[in-house]
């Protein structure tokens, strides 16, 4: 199929860098809200792990292991809110977001600016 804008092709590795720049930004808040807090160790085992995918999103840094992590742990929240009869509301429609967009990126790699970019 023709493209409208075939010269825009040429910057398709920016699409992936701008999903896995949010999607490590979320995972950072979200970690510092936890590790800030500091109200169990649970929490804060949380928030180290939250961490991590956050720099291995936000740096590139086995970007695929990173989604599939954040993946896990958004589908583990959407369990949760499906089994609290709430799929579908405002707060889990953004947590389906995140888990397409972490699907995505486990699934069309880092984009650029990465340091797994393949070569």
């Amino acid at each position: 199929m023709l493209s409208i804008f075939p010269s825009l092709l040429a910057f398709e590795g920016f699409a992936p860098l701008l999903l896995r720049l949010t999607i490590g930004a979320v995972f950072a808040l979200w970690a510092y809200g936890k590790l800030k807090k500091r109200i169990s160790s649970q929490d804060i085992s949380f928030g180290v792990v939250e961490a991590i995918i956050a720099l291995g999103l936000i740096l590139g840094v086995y970007t695929q292991l990173a989604a599939l992590a954040a993946a896990i742990i958004l589908g583990f929240r959407l369990i949760q809110k499906i089994q609290q009869k709430a799929f579908l509301t405002d707060g889990v429609n953004y947590y389906l977001i995140l888990f397409i967009i972490s699907l995505t990126l486990l699934l069309t790699g880092p984009g650029f600016f990465a340091f797994d970019l393949p070569l």
